[in-house]
């Protein structure tokens, strides 16, 4: 079983090993209207700021929610102006009608749709928005030596897939984050971007994937340094905007 706290384990490499989120997506948000200075975000699942230090940045206000202590810790380092709830989100108190936009990047696929959808369609100010993003870790249109290596390793596992939705299907992903009523789709895009790694880099970013050990991680950076010492990794980043539905009465939710 996939542990959802396993990022709390590689907390002290997480924000060094994970690639920002690529530009473009950020150039799509500004383009949307939600990220104009002043306006309040929560970001979900914040980790050590990868989305908070940028919403920071185009002068938005953060509250950011993190379960991980240590994840949390470095989150408050690295952005001191961003107000950090160490919690749970299904478990934590999130003020009703106080955000103009909610965040959950790359966090999505760890929360219980149930409890966050109402509590997030409470949070957000009648014309809010819940934001919805992902980086995916290998495009599959993009075959490469790099690619088929990495492929072998999972085959070599012989392990079920894992017990849950695959969070990087965004077709099935949206059709959960808006069964309820309590949304509707906004957009949905798809940002390709390419990225080249070292072993090293390989390594401390496959360590952080919740699915993969040390050993299987130093098996891709072994694969790496067969190929030559650098390879060129080809990633996408899918993301949905959705608007919260007038339902009335929403607040018995």
């Amino acid at each position: 079983m996939v542990d959802p706290m396993h990022f709390e384990a590689h907390a002290d490499i997480y924000g060094e090993a994970r690639p920002p989120y690529p530009p473009a997506l950020w150039d799509s948000l500004r383009g949307l209207g939600v990220l104009e200075p002043g306006r309040r975000a929560l970001d979900i699942g914040a980790g050590t700021g990868q989305a908070t230090g940028p919403l920071l940045a185009a002068g938005l206000s953060v509250t950011a929610v993190e379960p991980g202590r240590q994840l949390a810790a470095r989150l408050r380092r690295a952005h001191p102006d961003a107000a950090v709830i160490v919690e749970r989100v299904e478990d934590a108190e999130v003020p009703e009608r106080a955000f103009d936009i909610a965040v959950a990047a790359t966090s999505i696929h760890w929360i219980d749709l149930d409890i966050l959808l109402p509590k997030v369609h409470r949070a957000l100010t009648h014309d809010g928005r819940f934001l919805v993003w992902r980086n995916v870790f290998g495009d599959p249109d993009a075959r490469t030596p790099f690619r088929e290596c990495v492929a072998r390793i999972v085959q070599d596992r012989g392990a079920p897939p894992r017990p849950r939705p695959d969070p990087e299907d965004v077709s099935a992903l949206t059709a959960e984050l808006t069964r309820s009523g309590l949304f509707t789709v906004d957009v949905v895009r798809t940002f390709r971007w390419t990225i080249e790694l070292n072993d090293r880099q390989v390594f401390r970013l496959f360590s952080t994937f919740s699915d993969w050990t040390a050993e299987e991680a130093d098996l891709a950076a072994a694969a790496v340094r067969e190929l030559g010492g650098t390879v060129v990794e080809h990633y996408m980043t899918w993301l949905v905007a959705l608007t919260p539905a007038t339902i009335p009465c929403a607040d018995r939710w």
